[in-house]
C-alpha cells in the first residue's frame, strides 16, 4: 500500500516538468494570438534613392493589416533638399469602422517621390508618416519614422533638379517641410504636425459618457473655447453638454484674453438615450513660438446606453449652444481652406465670389463699370468692352486680396480706414462729375475755374485709359465694398492663424474674380447690345448718368442723415422724371417707345413725390416713405433697443453687469458705412420672432463707424476685422465662440441660431 502510494507520487513528480512545459507553450501561443504586432513589424518601412532625382519608399504590410492611403506623406528634414508630389499607387476601397469609406493598401506598397537636391548634398534625412489598422479591429496611432539615406549625384545639372510650381505646391500641400525653405537653404526648425502636437484619444461609451483626452506637446496649448461637438449621425443617442475644465488664463496674440490647456486635458462627453452615434470632435491649438494650427477634427463612433434626460440636465454646462451649433460658418470655411486641396479651395472661393456678386456691398460696381464703358461712345466694341472690364476686375481683385492679406496678418482693415466722410464725399463727387459728363452740360453746373479740371478727369474715364479704369477698380475695392462676409472672414482667420499669406491671398483673389465675373459679361456684351451713336446712345448715356448719381447717393448714405438721403433720392427721381417728359404733352403720332418713356417718367415722378412727403415728415425708408403716416405705408416698425458701448472697457463693464444679473448677452458690431449692418437692422432686427427669441437678453452694440483706436482695440481683442459681426455670451460672461455670425442673416435663419446659442 505504501509502495503504491510512493509510486504514484513519483509518477506525478516526473510528469510535472512535462505539464509545466505544456502550459508554458500554450501561454506563449496565447500571447502570440492575442497581442497585436508593434507598428514597426506590422508596417515595415524602407527607402532608397533609385536615381539622382527620385527615391523609392516601401512599406511591407503584415498579413491581416492595412495602411490608409490618405495618411501616407513624406517630409525632408534636410535643408537644401526638397520633395515633390509622391506617386502613390491606387489602393482598394474599404468601409473602415474608424474612418468610413477609405482607400487602403495591403501586402506591400512602393511609392516614388521626386527629389530636388538643390544643394547637391550626399544624404537626406527622410521623415515618413503613415497610419494603419489590423482587421481584428485594432487601429494604430499615426506612426512617424525618420531615416537617413544616401543620395545619388547627378551626372550633370539638369532641369529636373528645379521643381516646377506644381511640384512645389504639391509637395507643400503634401506636408513636405523641406519645400520652400529647403530650396532656399534655410535651416528649418519646423513645427510639429498637429497629430503629434495634440494627440487625441477617445474611450468607449461607459456609464453614459465618452472620455475624451488630448496629450499636448511641450510649448503647445489648446484653446478651451475651441472645443466643438457635432452630431453627424444618430440612432437613439443625443449629445449632452460636456463640463470642460477651466484652463490657464493667457493673453493670446490672436484672440486676446483666453483660457488655454497645457500638457494634457481630459473630460467626459455625456450622451442621452440608447443606441449609436457618429460625433465630430473639433479642437484648435497653437505653439508658444507663435504658430497657430488650423482647427482639427476627428470622428468618433459610439454605441451603448447613455444618460437619462434628467441625469444630463443635472450636469453643469460649460459651452452653451456648442452641441446644436457646431463650428461657426467662418471657422468651417477656414478649416476647409486648411484641409482641402488648393484647386478645390480656389474653386470654392470663386463660387463664394459669384454668390456675393449681387449683394448690396458689391452690386454698385455694376453701374460704375457700365458708366465707364458707356463713356466710350462710338469707340465701343465688344473687344474694347471686355478689355476695360478685365482691367477693372483685375485691379479690384488684386486690391481686394492685398487688403485682405494685410488685414489677416496685421488685423488692420484697410477698407474700414477709407470709410470716413472726407473720402466718401470726395468719391461721391467723382461720380457726380462723371454723371454730368454723360449729361453733357458741365458749363451749367460748375464755375469755369473748375470746369477744365473736372472735364479732364471725366475725359480720361470716358477715354477708358488703362490707368484710369484700374484706379476706378482699386477705389471700388476699398471704398464700395467694405462689409465683411463669412468667406472673407474665413480666409482672414486662416491667414491670421497660419501666416499662410500665399494660399489665403490666392483664395481672396479667386473670390474677387468670382465677384467680378458678371462685370466681365457686362463688358463683353455691351459692344454688341448697345447702339453706336445717335439719339439712342445719348439716352443710354443719360440713364447711366442717373445710375452714377444713384451710386453717389448710396455712398453718402454712410455719412449723411437718413432723412437727407431720402430727400436726395426724391430729387433724383423727380428730376429724372422731368427729363423723361413726364410733364410734357405727347405729340400726335408719337411712337410707342415715347409713350412708354413718359409712362415710366410719371411713375418715377409719383414715387419721388411720395419720398418728398416722407422726407418732410422725417421718414427715411425709400421703399416705404410714408410708413407710419396712416397713408397706406403700413404700421411703424419696432426695432431692437441696443445699449451702445465703446471700446474694451465698455464691453467688460456690460459683461460684468450681465453676469451679475445672470443674463445672456448679444453684441452687435455696427457702422454707418456697413450696408449689411443696415440690412440686419431693417429686415432681421425688426422681426417679431427675432425679438421674442432675444427676450431677456442684454443687447449691446459697438458702433465702430469712427474706426478710432478704441474701436480697433476692441476688434483686435475679439479677433474681428470689421462689421457686420454678432457675438453671443452665456450667463457666466463667456463667449459662445462657435455661435459667431458674420454678414447678413435673414430672420428665419437668425431665430433658431439665437435659440441654440443662448439655450
Amino acid at each position: 500500500m505504501k509502495f503504491a502510494r510512493t509510486r504514484a507520487v513519483l509518477h506525478h513528480m516526473l510528469m510535472l516538468p512535462l505539464l509545466l512545459s505544456t502550459l508554458q507553450s500554450a501561454h506563449a501561443q496565447l500571447n502570440n494570438d492575442d497581442d497585436p504586432l508593434p507598428p514597426e513589424e506590422a508596417f515595415r518601412f524602407s527607402a532608397e534613392a533609385i536615381d539622382a532625382n527620385t527615391l523609392r519608399a516601401t512599406w511591407t504590410i503584415a498579413e491581416g493589416h492595412y495602411i490608409y492611403d490618405s495618411k501616407l506623406r513624406f517630409e525632408s528634414a534636410t535643408p537644401g533638399v526638397a520633395l515633390g508630389t509622391p506617386e502613390i499607387p491606387e489602393g482598394k476601397i474599404k468601409n473602415d469602422e474608424f474612418f468610413g469609406e477609405q482607400e487602403v493598401h495591403r501586402g506591400s506598397i512602393q511609392i516614388e517621390v521626386p527629389v530636388f537636391n538643390r544643394a547637391k548634398l550626399n544624404s537626406l534625412q527622410l521623415i515618413a508618416h503613415s497610419q494603419g489598422c489590423a482587421d481584428r479591429g485594432i487601429c494604430y496611432p499615426p506612426y512617424r519614422i525618420e531615416t537617413s539615406l544616401p543620395l545619388m549625384a547627378a551626372a550633370s545639372a539638369s532641369s529636373s533638379e528645379k521643381p516646377t510650381a506644381a511640384d512645389l505646391l504639391g509637395g507643400i500641400r503634401n506636408g513636405d517641410k523641406g519645400g520652400i525653405k529647403g530650396l532656399v537653404g534655410l535651416d528649418s526648425d519646423e513645427p510639429l504636425p498637429p497629430e503629434e502636437a495634440f494627440r487625441f484619444s477617445a474611450g468607449d461609451l461607459n456609464d453614459g459618457v465618452v472620455t475624451l483626452r488630448w496629450d499636448i506637446a511641450d510649448a503647445h496649448y489648446l484653446y478651451r473655447d475651441k472645443f466643438a461637438f457635432t452630431l453627424l449621425e444618430s440612432d437613439g443617442l443625443q449629445l449632452g453638454t460636456p463640463a470642460i475644465p477651466a484652463g490657464k488664463k493667457k493673453d493670446d496674440p490672436l484672440f486676446g484674453q483666453i483660457e488655454a490647456h497645457y500638457n494634457a486635458v481630459a473630460f467626459d462627453l455625456p450622451l442621452v438615450g440608447n443606441g449609436s452615434a457618429q460625433i465630430e470632435i473639433t479642437w484648435q491649438g497653437c505653439a508658444e513660438r507663435g504658430i497657430c494650427y488650423p482647427p482639427q477634427k476627428q470622428i468618433v463612433r459610439v454605441a451603448g446606453a447613455g444618460l437619462s434626460a434628467d441625469q444630463a440636465a443635472a450636469r453643469v454646462p460649460a459651452i452653451a449652444g456648442s452641441n446644436a451649433l457646431g463650428a461657426s460658418e467662418q471657422d468651417r470655411i477656414a478649416d476647409s481652406l486648411a484641409n482641402d486641396g488648393m484647386a478645390l479651395a480656389l474653386l470654392t472661393f470663386f463660387g463664394f465670389g459669384l454668390l456675393l456678386a449681387f449683394t448690396p456691398c458689391v452690386f454698385p460696381m455694376i453701374p460704375i463699370l457700365s458708366g465707364i464703358i458707356i463713356g466710350q461712345g462710338e469707340q465701343l466694341t465688344a473687344k474694347r468692352g471686355l478689355y476695360l472690364s478685365a482691367i477693372y476686375v483685375l485691379a479690384m481683385a488684386l486690391t481686394y486680396s492685398v487688403a485682405g492679406v494685410l488685414a489677416g496678418l496685421f488685423g488692420q482693415n484697410l477698407q474700414a480706414a477709407f470709410q470716413n466722410p472726407w473720402v466718401l464725399t470726395t468719391f461721391a463727387a467723382v461720380f457726380v462729375a462723371l454723371a454730368f459728363s454723360m449729361f453733357g452740360f458741365y458749363e451749367l453746373q460748375l464755375p469755369s475755374s473748375l470746369q477744365s479740371k473736372v472735364t479732364m478727369l471725366s475725359n480720361k474715364q470716358k477715354g477708358g485709359t488703362t490707368s484710369g479704369v484700374a484706379i476706378m477698380g482699386l477705389l471700388s475695392a476699398v471704398i464700395v465694398g467694405p462689409c465683411v462676409a463669412p468667406p472673407l472672414a474665413g480666409a482672414l482667420i486662416y491667414i491670421g492663424q497660419t501666416g499662410d499669406a500665399i494660399l489665403g491671398g490666392l483664395a481672396l483673389f479667386a473670390m474677387a474674380l468670382g465677384m467680378g465675373a458678371p462685370l466681365l459679361l457686362i463688358g463683353a456684351s455691351a459692344g454688341r447690345i448697345l447702339p453706336r451713336a445717335g439719339a439712342w446712345m445719348d439716352a443710354v448715356k443719360a440713364v447711366f448718368g442717373v445710375l452714377m448719381l444713384a451710386v453717389a447717393i448710396w455712398l453718402l448714405e454712410r455719412v449723411l442723415p437718413a432723412t437727407v438721403i431720402l430727400l436726395l433720392w426724391s430729387a433724383l427721381l423727380i428730376i429724372s422724371a422731368i427729363y423723361m417728359g413726364a410733364l410734357e404733352r405727347i405729340a400726335e403720332g408719337a411712337s410707342g417707345w415715347r409713350k412708354l418713356w413718359k409712362g415710366l417718367g410719371i411713375l418715377l415722378l409719383g414715387w419721388g413725390l411720395l419720398m418728398l412727403i416722407g422726407a418732410s415728415a422725417g421718414k427715411s425708408d425709400p421703399l416705404a416713405p410714408l410708413a407710419g403716416l396712416g397713408m397706406g405705408g403700413g404700421a411703424e416698425e419696432t426695432h431692437l433697443e441696443f445699449r451702445t458701448i465703446k471700446g474694451v472697457d465698455g464691453l467688460e463693464t456690460a459683461l460684468a453687469q450681465a453676469k451679475a444679473a445672470k443674463q445672456t448677452v448679444m453684441l452687435d458690431f455696427y457702422a454707418d458705412w456697413c450696408i449689411a449692418c443696415k440690412e440686419l437692422e431693417k429686415y432681421t432686427f425688426t422681426d417679431k420672432g427675432v425679438q421674442d427669441a432675444l427676450a431677456g437678453t442684454l443687447l449691446i452694440q459697438a458702433d465702430v463707424t469712427q474706426n478710432d483706436e478704441a474701436d480697433q482695440a476692441l476688434l483686435k481683442k475679439l479677433g474681428l476685422i470689421g462689421p457686420p459681426a454678432i457675438l453671443f455670451y452665456d450667463r457666466t460672461g463667456n463667449e459662445v465662440k462657435n455661435a459667431r455670425l458674420v454678414g447678413f442673416v435673414p430672420a428665419e435663419d437668425f431665430i433658431p441660431h439665437v435659440r441654440a446659442a443662448l439655450q
